[in-house]
This record gives C-alpha cells, sequence and structure tokens, in this order.
C-alpha cells in the first residue's frame, strides 16, 4: 500500500504507549492477582454516589446525550465560580487536548512543551504540522526561562502541567506568576490541572483560574479521571475566555461525552467524602513510599499527585519486568529517557505494601 495515502505527519510519529492492561499481564504471566500501579487511577474507586447517578441514567440510554452536557456545565460553574460559557465538558482530557490542537493549530505554527511531560501535547499538535519544542527540565524542575527563550513569532501554545506528569511536582506561585508576566501576548497558554485536587492544598500551588481572570488566552483542563475516580467513563473539562470556547465549540464533536459519564461525573462533584477518603488514601501512600525510598536511598521527585517518580538506581525496564512478573505494574521511565527512574502510582496501605517489599526483593 503507498504511503501516499497517508498524511506525511505520522511517518515520524511516536505513538503514545499506555500502561499494559491487567487482564493481558494475568495470561501473560499465569497470574491471579495483579496491582496495577502505573496509570494514577484512583485506587479506592469510583465515587457512589456516582454510581447512583450513573444508575438513574441507564434507563435513557437509548436517547442521545446532551450534546454540551448542560446539566454538567450548570454544576461545574457554580462548583468553579466561573461562567457557564467559560467551560466545555470533553471525552476525558485527551480528547480536549485533541479539540485544543483542532482550534489552533495551522502547518508551521510553533509549540513549546516542557520534558519529560504528557506527551499527548506533542501528538496532538504535530499530526497537524506544528514544530514541538521540547525544553528539557533544569534539575529537577521547569526551565521557565527556557522554556521563554524558545518562544518566537510562529509559536502558538506553549503547555505547562502542573502539577507535572510524570514527575510529580509543581511550579510554585512565584514562579508562575514570574512566567506569566515574561510572556508574549500572542502565544496561548495550556495549563494543564489533571492532578489539581491533590495540589489544591499547598500554599506555593498556584490556581489556573486566577491567571484566566488576568490572561483571556489562558486555557485550564480538569479531569474526573483521577480524584473522582472516573477514568473508565473519560470524562474532563476545560476552562477558558468564552471568546476562545465560542471556537472551540465550532471544533468539538456534537455527542462527545457519554449520557452515563456525564451523569457520573455530576455525582461525583457533589462526593465530598469520597474526595476525602482519597486524598487520605493517598496522603498514606505517599507517605510510606517516600520512607522506604529514603531507606533505600532513593532520588525521588517530591510529589503533589497521586504518583512519585523515583530513581530505582537499576535500569527501570528491569524494575518494570521483574515488579510485573510478581503482579505490579508500574511505568518505567526509560519511555521519557530517564532510564533508571519508575512512575508508581499510590494506593491502598496493602498495595503500597505490596510494591515497597516486592521492589525490596531486587537489592537483597
Amino acid at each position: 500500500m503507498s504511503k501516499d495515502l497517508f498524511r506525511k505527519e505520522l511517518e515520524q510519529l511516536r505513538p503514545y504507549v499506555p500502561g499494559k492492561p491487567i487482564e493481558e499481564v494475568k495470561r501473560e504471566y499465569g497470574l491471579s492477582e495483579i496491582e496495577k500501579m502505573a496509570s494514577n487511577e484512583n485506587q479506592l474507586g469510583p465515587s457512589p454516589l456516582a454510581l447512583e447517578y450513573v444508575k438513574r441514567a441507564l434507563n435513557e440510554v437509548n436517547f442521545y446525550p446532551e450534546s454540551t452536557a448542560v446539566e454538567l456545565k450548570r454544576d461545574l460553574a457554580d462548583y468553579l465560580g466561573v461562567g457557564f460559557d467559560n467551560i466545555i465538558v470533553g471525552n476525558g482530557a485527551e480528547e480536549l487536548l485533541s479539540l485544543i490542537a483542532n482550534t489552533f493549530i495551522n502547518q508551521g505554527d510553533e509549540v513549546v512543551v516542557a520534558s519529560p511531560s504528557f506527551g499527548i501535547y506533542g501528538i496532538t499538535t504535530s499530526i497537524l504540522g506544528a514544530k514541538v519544542v521540547s525544553v528539557p527540565f533544569k534539575v529537577k524542575e521547569y526551565d521557565l526561562d527556557g522554556m521563554l527563550n524558545a518562544i518566537n513569532d510562529k509559536t502558538k501554545l506553549v503547555y505547562l502541567c502542573n502539577p507535572n506528569n510524570p514527575t510529580g511536582n509543581i511550579i510554585k506561585k512565584k514562579d508562575m506568576d514570574y512566567f506569566f508576566e515574561k510572556l508574549p501576548s500572542h502565544v496561548v497558554v495550556i495549563l494543564d490541572e489533571a492532578y489539581f485536587e491533590y495540589a489544591m492544598s499547598e500554599s506555593e500551588y498556584p490556581n489556573g483560574l486566577d491567571y484566566l481572570q488576568k490572561r483571556p488566552n489562558t486555557v485550564v483542563i480538569r479531569t474526573f479521571s483521577k480524584v473522582y475516580g472516573l477514568a473508565g467513563l473519560r470524562v474532563g473539562y476545560l476552562i477558558t475566555s468564552k471568546e476562545i470556547a465560542d471556537v472551540m465549540n465550532k471544533a468539538k464533536l456534537t455527542f462527545n461525552v457519554n449520557k452515563l459519564a456525564q451523569e457520573a461525573a455530576r455525582g461525583a462533584l457533589r462526593d465530598k467524602e469520597h474526595r476525602e477518603k482519597t486524598l487520605e488514601m493517598n496522603a498514606k501512600s505517599i507517605e510510606m513510599m517516600e520512607n522506604f525510598f529514603d531507606q533505600m536511598e532513593f532520588d525521588y521527585f517530591k510529589s503533589y499527585t497521586n504518583f512519585i517518580f523515583v530513581d530505582v538506581q537499576k535500569h527501570s525496564k528491569i524494575i518494570f519486568e521483574g515488579l510485573m512478573k510478581q503482579g505490579v505494574i508500574v511505568r518505567p521511565g526509560y519511555f521519557w529517557g530517564w532510564d533508571n527512574w519508575i512512575r508508581v502510582s499510590t494506593g491502598t496501605i496493602q498495595q503500597t505494601k505490596k510494591f515497597t517489599s516486592t521492589l525490596y526483593t531486587f537489592y537483597l
């Protein structure tokens, strides 16, 4: 088949590789129990109130969902204190990132990203012909000056993942303030706050909505996949200026979020108890892992998320495969060019104990 059939941008595109599915690992290694600590999911499970909302909507799945998620948008507007027209709901944050690219990117535009960070930024923009300018971390932080220096007249978008995936660290408020002060006016800033709820209690963590109020060409992305435990239903949302949202809605698919997902998100948003239990479980797991890493003298990033990025002092592929054979799935850092690092999601006390005790066996 001729290569001319396909978009030329796809030739050099490296697809995003998600974590291994549990059932695949069970079959491959003949295991009955697996602890998946690779994809930053909520190990507490979904919100019970979200499940109640889903049950109520089951008898209505013969009808198309509300195309603009009106009820969910109203709930979000009230919860966030923003305008109804400033919100767009999507089929997970990934669809919203694709929507952003489809809204802004023309052939020859440039986008600036940090490295390491979420790979979907580069995929969704480069497929449309953008040049992705990647700025490596400076020691263990965003090189914000490096990102500012990478901006030119062709730069359309700058992506900041805060807290960052896969490292888990944050851009502090004073540094974010500095970045926005220096940023050229023609650039659109994408603030990916998928892990917002884990970091919001940190006094130095900046709320992206504060920057949107001052700078209309800002887009803030959040999700129901993490704290809310709805990763399998795919619900995310963005907040931006009405001017940008109006244009984005032209590119949005009509029925992009299914009825059950919309209702689950409405229930989860109301379930304060589930959020608090999730954050409590997360804090305990983080503390257990940090104590273990300190004992092992492993270097790691201070995390404001539901995962930790840690230097295990051996090639991550070896650790990844070894842990998987013993029923623990993590994310190897060689995907991001950090060969000796792994990203491990938080879990219950039992899951965290299994991870640390299993990892310890590689150093006996």
